[in-house]
């Protein structure tokens, strides 16, 4: 049996009698074999002694179950970890942020509450996929969608709370910043209702934000403070068309002018998301082109920035495609397709064509071949394989995201690939990056240059080299100004630690609201580099281990 820290056997064993009384029997899971799904499959820490694999799991149905579960943990001080649908995949999947804290699954809470086509918004519990939402607008013909991620499976809430990003509009894109109210169950089982959901009869929960005094709502994303039970969501209207459009360049210079022109097009709402990428990168799971590949360590070591760029030239490969949605009538899109057109003139050879476009409402047919269904928030599975094991890996049992938030411009967007390129030598890895790797456009006014860490189930010393490479790049991102937005809990207090300013005075903060909100440390300890009282010598335990396994101490 894997006991919580710091929690007797005899305790554990009279809180999960407890905890059947409350659930019933058949929603406490306890088994091995119902454990092991609650594991990380992609842990960076895979079989390590110190995995974060849960001591137990509890499923409630409703918000009085939860706050039941949190008065017996509070009466036997043990620690909870509460998920959405668990999909976090890269960051951590449905695992406890420690070894033998308590999972508290609210997949069974999946209650749609209100949709409103109207007024545009959603109130939905933490169980509710995003597949879920989806199927319910389209069953009710409701005119809305909601700005989704990739999968599907996951939950708008979950999701949100960990500051994921979407496809659509920026103001949509960014899931937290586009949630509007929210219920929490405190550490004490008290419920709290953030903004204008503190107004008994409320009418505008999830369409007012701030409702009156302090706006609270960001204290429980990313943190430990509350186990969140319902959220609201601002909704995008659909448009009567949609436009896809692809925007080919030849040069790796001519990112530098086609951020800043994509940038403005962005913010004055002309255009939605774009997507970056550079066709010199191969599809995935076909290997690069063996005369490039050459290149990319030809001088000194390093890549031939020349040599890349006339072969992409040469071979009439663009450097840079960008596709862009752009939403509206059938006339606004054409105009502004047209402006586009103008503002690209400056970069010299550049082709902007239409990829796809579609009168809405789509039939069955047009949705299935979309090239970007999420742009008009269709969930769908199509990409799952691309952030899962699968044979472009090696080893080819996952990773973990590393997802630095870096300036929208062009030309730090090259100093980033050369930071990283030059790490990746002193490290004597691989790198993933090249001088054609693309950022990551979901954050609104950011980009995310991130990059997949993959590791291994059976090769324990790899997964070490991994965590090391790591760490590194979390310091090496912080010196050039650069933050991880989100990461696995292996690393979560290598990233809150680069949030230095002031000797920590962000930390610090987090730890006074702690100590006050949740005295017996029960919610999640450690979550986002939050430690209670009784468990901060607990920070950097991992990285102590691994200290201690490179200067040949016995695991």
């Amino acid at each position: 049996m894997i006991l919580p820290i710091n929690v007797k056997e005899s305790d554990f064993k009279a809180a999960i009698a407890k905890f059947e009384a409350v659930l019933g029997k058949e929603w406490v899971f306890k088994s091995e074999e119902d454990l092991n799904l609650y594991r990380d499959a992609y842990s960076p820490q895979w079989d390590d002694e110190d995995e974060p694999i849960p001591s137990l799991a509890l499923a409630p149905k409703n918000v009085k179950e939860v706050q039941a579960i949190v008065k017996i943990a509070n009466e036997y001080k043990i620690p909870l970890f509460p998920i959405s649908t668990g999909k976090n995949l890269g960051y951590g999947s449905c695992a406890p942020q420690q070894r033998g804290q308590v999972v508290v699954d609210l997949k069974r809470m999946n209650k749609i509450i209100e949709v409103n086509d109207k007024r545009n918004f959603c109130i939905v519990e933490p169980g509710v996929s995003y597949f879920d939402l989806y199927e319910y607008v389209e069953k009710n013909n409701l005119n809305v969608f909601l700005d989704i991620p990739d999968p599907g499976w996951g939950s708008p809430l979950g999701n949100a709370l960990d500051h994921g990003w979407g496809y659509s509009y920026g103001m949509y894109r960014d899931h937290f910043g586009s949630h509007c109210g929210m219920e929490v169950v405190l550490a004490n089982g008290e419920i709290l209702r953030t903004g204008m959901g503190a107004l008994p009869g409320s009418k505008t929960f999830a369409e007012n934000k701030y409702g009156y005094g302090p706006y609270v709502d960001g204290l429980f994303s990313q943190s430990n403070f509350g186990i969140v039970t319902k959220m609201g969501f601002w909704m995008m209207p659909k448009p009567e068309h949609y436009m896809l459009l692809s925007i080919k360049m030849k040069r790796r210079e001519d990112l530098i002018p086609a951020v800043e022109i994509l940038n403005y097009l962005e913010d004055s709402f002309i255009v939605g998301w774009p997507q970056y990428f550079s066709p010199l990168n191969p599809p995935y799971g076909k290997p690069m082109n063996a005369e490039l590949k050459s290149y990319l360590t030809s001088k000194n070591g390093k890549a031939d920035l020349d040599k890349i760029q006339n072969y992409a030239l040469r071979n009439g490969i663009p450097y840079w495609n960008i596709d862009v949605s752009v939403y509206g009538c059938k006339s606004v899109c054409d105009a502004n397709l047209h402006y586009i057109k103008e503002r690209f003139k400056v970069i010299e050879g550049v082709d902007i064509f239409i990829v796809e476009e579609y009168d809405l409402p789509m039939n069955l047919e047009q949705k299935k071949k979309m090239k970007h269904k999420v742009t008009l928030g269709i969930p769908n599975m199509e990409i799952f394989w691309i952030s899962t094991r699968g044979e472009t890996f090696d080893p080819s049992d996952g990773h973990v995201w590393f997802s630095p938030i870096i300036p929208r411009d062009g030309n730090e967007l090259l100093k980033c690939q050369n930071v990283y390129m030059d790490l990746f030598s002193e490290l004597n890895m691989e790198s993933p990056i090249t001088p054609f790797s693309h950022p990551r456009s979901w954050m609104y006014r950011a980009f995310c240059f991130m990059l997949a860490f993959h590791n291994s189930r059976t090769d324990r010393e790899y997964n070490l080299k991994v965590r090391q490479a790591y760490r590194a790049m979390v310091k090496v991102a912080a010196q050039n100004g650069w933050g991880d937005y989100r990461a696995a809990p292996t690393f979560q207090d290598d990233v809150m630690g680069a949030y230095s300013f002031n000797n920590h005075a962000l930390r610090r903060f987090h730890e006074n609201l702690k100590d006050h909100l949740d005295p017996n440390g029960i919610l999640a300890p450690g979550r986002g580099g939050i430690w209670p009282k009784n468990l901060r010598d607990n920070r950097f335990a991992n990285n102590r281990r691994d200290e201690a396994i490179l200067k040949g101490d016995k695991r």
